[in-house]
């Protein structure tokens, strides 16, 4: 029966699930912001209390209502959280693409599986793509780092295509940002500094990208990327302090002056 109908009354029944997800998914949501909502509290307590200087921009992009897929650059082991961060403003809890290496530890594992995160097996990456398909289509934001792991050059490596092609699934927009700074906190190759070091923290959070079905999703992803990288580079630009020293010049790229190691050398140290 549902076939006969118009597309636009057939488009309105679609949004209207999406928004509206059944009483049992419903549930599990309101049972997973119960242990999301005290985690962000302990973290925002822990972030006070290291004097981070966290400064944000755009966080009105980041629709109040329906689905959406929020995109950063990821440069360090708490990108997650402080992605997350972006959409407090607007009421909305991300939930997040991760490594199911991060759902067995003891101590992440509880914490992670109650927020309601999403455990990506690399291997059965099927499973994950459903489960994130099914959360935008119940209204809800999920977080992606479309890089798949840390850049250790601190620049922004190639896409992968999954991101573009669950929006354009899930007939919701990409949601663009970028982060900076957040490698000098904890990141692949170097001790935590988790010290009261004043570390500011710079977030710019972009303009809706819509993704239509009748794109290829390679063409999105390029258009994707490079509403990244120009707000990787207002972040960059943005960021209120440099480096003290040399000794201090390693969380800056090559291509700025910074003793990072450049994509190659990562290529090739790998």
């Amino acid at each position: 029966m549902g076939h006969d109908l118009p597309n636009a009354e057939n488009l309105r029944l679609r949004n209207f699930r999406r928004e509206n997800p059944p009483r049992e998914q419903k549930g599990l949501l309101q049972m997973a912001e119960l242990v999301y909502r005290p985690v962000v509290g302990a973290a925002r307590t822990m972030f006070k209390a290291l004097d981070l200087k966290i400064e944000t921009q755009g966080s009105e992009n980041i629709p109040r209502t329906g689905g959406a897929v929020l995109v950063s650059n990821h440069i360090s082991y708490l990108d997650f959280v402080f992605t997350g961060l972006t959409a407090l403003p607007q009421k909305r809890l991300v939930r997040f693409m991760a490594k199911d290496s991060v759902f067995r530890h003891k101590v992440s594992g509880p914490l992670m599986r109650g927020m309601k995160h999403i455990p990506v097996d690399r291997k059965q990456g099927e499973s994950a793509y459903a489960h994130a398909l099914d959360s935008l289509r119940s209204g809800e934001i999920v977080g992606v780092f479309p890089e798949a792991t840390i850049s250790q050059s601190f620049t922004l490596k190639s896409f992968k295509s999954g991101a573009a092609r669950l929006a354009q699934e899930a007939g919701v927009p990409l949601i663009p940002m970028a982060l900076w700074g957040t490698q000098r906190i904890w990141t692949k190759g170097r001790p935590r500094n988790f010290r009261r070091s004043h570390i500011p923290v710079t977030m710019r959070v972009g303009e809706p990208l819509e993704a239509p079905t009748d794109q290829y999703a390679g063409a999105i992803t390029r258009r994707l990327r490079e509403r990244v990288q120009e707000l990787l580079e207002a972040a960059q630009r943005a960021y209120p302090v440099r480096p003290r020293d040399a000794s201090d010049t390693w969380w800056v790229p090559a291509h700025l002056g910074g003793t990072a190691p450049t994509p190659a050398e990562v290529r090739e140290a790998n």
